[in-house]
C-alpha cells in the first residue's frame, strides 16, 4: 500500500501539510490571534523606520487618529451583531416540540443499539464522545485481527498478504486514535482531530476493493468477518458527523462569547483614542520610535482584534468542514489510488 495515502493519521496524507495543518487545526486560537495581532503591530511599527511621511504630521494635518479609528466603532459593533444572529440561527436548529426531540433521542438510541451489537465485547457504549470513538476504534482494530486469523492457513499467500497489510494499516491507524483519546474531553479538538485521524472511508474502500479482486478466494467465515469490518467502519461516518455537527456548535458558542470579551475593550480603546489622541499627545520618542506611533499601532490592532478572532476561529471550523465533505467511501482530497489490490 502507499505509506502517504493509506495512513490514516491526517498530518501524513497526501497533499497535508503539517506544520500548516497544525496551525489551522491544532494551535490554540488565543495564541494563533495573538501572533498574527502580534505580526500586524511589529509591521506598523517598523513602517515607520523606513523614511514615510512622520504619523505626527499626519495626525496634526489631517486628524489622522479619528479617521483611522472611526471606522472601526461600526465595523465593530456590526460585526458582532452579525455573528451573534448567525450563531442563534444555527442554535436555533436545536430547539423543537417534544415530538421532533422524541424522535432525535430514538434515533440515537437506535444507533448506540446497533453498534453494541455489532460490537462482540460492548453491551452498553460509553456516553462519553471521546470513550464512545475509543470503543468505536477498538471494534474495528479487533475485528481486523478476526479477519487476519480467519484468512490465515486456508488462503493462497496472496492473499494473505494484501489481508495482512490491509490489517496492519488498520491496526496501526486505531491503536493511534485509541493512544490519543484515551485523554481527549471534548469541547477540547482533541476528539475531532482524533475523528479526523481515522481514515475509515479509505478503509472502506479498501475492504470492498479485496472483495472485489477476491471475492471468489474467501471462504464463508472471511466473507462473514469482512462484512463484519465493513459494518463496523459505516458505523464511523455518522458517528464524526454527528460529533463534527456538536463541535461546530460549540465553536460558535465560544466565538460568540470570545467576540463580546473582545469588542467591548476594543470599542472602549477605539473611544479614547478619538476623544484624546491628537498630534500633540505623547511627545518624544521610545526605543527610537516616536510614542505617538507606538499607542496608534496598538489601537489599530486592538481594533482588528474581533476580527482576527473571528479569522481563527472561522478557520478551525472551515478546514474541518472541507476534510469531512464527504461521508462514506468518498476521499475528495488528492491522493494515490493503491494499484497492489488490483
Amino acid at each position: 500500500m502507499s505509506d502517504s495515502d493509506s495512513s490514516g493519521v491526517l498530518s501524513q496524507r497526501a497533499g497535508v501539510g503539517g506544520p500548516r495543518l497544525w496551525v489551522l487545526l491544532r494551535l490554540n486560537r488565543w495564541l494563533f490571534t495573538a501572533a498574527v495581532l502580534a505580526i500586524v503591530f511589529v509591521a506598523l511599527v517598523g513602517a515607520s523606520q523606513f523614511g514615510l511621511t512622520p504619523l505626527r504630521t499626519i495626525v496634526e494635518q489631517h486628524n489622522g487618529t479619528f479617521w483611522i479609528f472611526s471606522g472601526f466603532i461600526g465595523a465593530i459593533i456590526t460585526g458582532t451583531s452579525i455573528v451573534v444572529t448567525i450563531n442563534q440561527l444555527v442554535l436555533s436548529q436545536e430547539l423543537g416540540a417534544v415530538g421532533e426531540q422524541r424522535d432525535r433521542m430514538q434515533d440515537a438510541m437506535d444507533f448506540r443499539q446497533d453498534l453494541e451489537d455489532s460490537l462482540e465485547e460492548e453491551d452498553v457504549t460509553p456516553p462519553e464522545p471521546a470513550a464512545f470513538l475509543y470503543e468505536l476504534v477498538d471494534g474495528v482494530e479487533e475485528e481486523a485481527n478476526d479477519l487476519e486469523e480467519t484468512i490465515a492457513g486456508d488462503h493462497s499467500d496472496e492473499l494473505q498478504a494484501k489481508v495482512a497489510d490491509y490489517v496492519d494499516d488498520a491496526v496501526e491507524n486505531a491503536q493511534v486514535v485509541k493512544d490519543d483519546l484515551e485523554n481527549a474531553q471534548f469541547g477540547t479538538f482533541d476528539v475531532i482531530w482524533n475523528a479526523l485521524n481515522f481514515n475509515y472511508s479509505r478503509k472502506i474502500y479498501d475492504a470492498r476493493k479485496l472483495r472485489a479482486d477476491h471475492g471468489d478466494e474467501f471462504s464463508d467465515d472471511a466473507d462473514a468477518e469482512l462484512d463484519e469490518m465493513i459494518e463496523l467502519l459505516k458505523f464511523f461516518g455518522p458517528a464524526r458527523e454527528h460529533f463534527k455537527t456538536l463541535y461546530f456548535q460549540w465553536e460558535l458558542i465560544n466565538l460568540s462569547r470570545a467576540l463580546l470579551y473582545v469588542s467591548v475593550p476594543a470599542l472602549s480603546a477605539m473611544a479614547l483614542l478619538m476623544m484624546y489622541i491628537d498630534g500633540q499627545a505623547l511627545p518624544g520618542t521610545t526605543l527610537g520610535v516616536d510614542n505617538l506611533v507606538w499607542i496608534t499601532s496598538a489601537g489599530f490592532v486592538v481594533g482588528i482584534a474581533p476580527f482576527v478572532v473571528f479569522i481563527v476561529y472561522i478557520l478551525r471550523i472551515a478546514t474541518v468542514a472541507k476534510r469531512t465533505l464527504a461521508m462514506g467511501p468518498f476521499i475528495l482530497r488528492e491522493s494515490e489510488r493503491d494499484e497492489d489490490l488490483g
